[in-house]
């Protein structure tokens, strides 16, 4: 029966997020079950379109994702595909309404990570609106649940959050970008020259998005708030180790949060939760 490969195709998804991101799929697991399938749905889509232009070395990236985004499109059209990600995640666009045009503006990001670009604000603020704001708006049209009003209510902080995330993700991976991948996503950043005074200039614009975020999670449905929550605290988490390390590190080493303290994190998330002091 079909019913056991939309099964696996969410497994394979769940999977994927389970493997990739730690921080996630905590994450996750504190949303309302209902719920859960459809997130490990989108984050296994992005991740896998992400690996294409991240890690697949040595092979036609440019051809890989032209595949990739015409077997999108053909999925959200037939209501199918073999590829148990894309299969899981065309089912969940069908089923929270989720706008196309996300998933335009997502695989536009994508595609500008195959190319050299030296960013300027706009180029910047582009690819991280498809890189990463639109995914938090495919989650959050997942939390609505249909609930037009409260999604658009819930957008710009949706957006903000992503955006932190994203930023927090440039500063860590600054040194893997920078000189395995030949990126620099900040707007006129000069290697040479990224210093300390630099680094907290970007992390006081990444702190104001953070807070500002904060407002939009406690606003959230009760099944995604918890949830949202913890993703955020780890994040935040990640990002107070960043601000605590020097310019030169970073540049030398990708900056982590062991999995043992994140498990300090999640505790420590719920009791503030729990305690409304959030």
């Amino acid at each position: 029966m079909k019913k056991l490969f939309d099964e696996l195709s969410y497994e394979v998804s769940k999977s994927a997020t389970q493997k990739y991101s730690t921080s996630f799929s905590l994450g996750i697991l504190a949303l309302k079950p209902s719920i859960r399938p459809a997130v490990y749905a989108v984050y296994g889509y992005v991740r896998l379109a992400d690996e294409i232009v991240d890690s697949f070395h040595g092979y036609d990236k440019e051809k890989l994702l032209r595949r990739l985004k015409a077997e999108t499109y053909d999925a959200l059209e037939d209501g199918i595909s073999l590829n148990p990600i894309l299969h899981s995640f065309q089912e969940t666009v069908r089923q929270y309404d989720i706008d196309i045009r996300l998933v335009d503006q997502f695989l536009h990001s994508m595609e500008m990570d195959l190319h050299k670009i030296d960013y300027n604000s706009e180029l910047y603020k582009e690819y991280i609106y498809g890189s990463a704001e639109v995914v938090g708006l495919m989650c959050l049209q997942i939390f609505t649940e249909g609930n037009k009003e409260q999604y658009e209510k819930l957008k710009p902080f949706a957006m903000k959050l992503g955006s932190a995330f994203q930023k927090v993700n440039f500063l860590r991976d600054l040194k893997d970008d920078y000189q395995v991948l030949g990126r620099t996503y900040f707007p006129s950043l000069n290697m040479s020259v990224f210093d300390n005074k630099v680094k907290v200039q970007i992390e006081k614009e990444i702190e104001e998005e953070f807070n500002e975020a904060l407002q939009g999670i406690k606003k959230l449905p009760g099944s995604a708030i918890f949830g949202v929550y913890l993703a955020y605290r780890y994040y935040l988490s990640l990002f107070e180790k960043i601000k605590k390390t020097s310019s030169q590190r970073i540049l030398q080493q990708r900056i982590r949060i062991a999995n043992s303290q994140k498990i300090v994190v999640a505790f420590k998330s719920y009791i503030r939760y729990k305690s409304a002091y959030f």
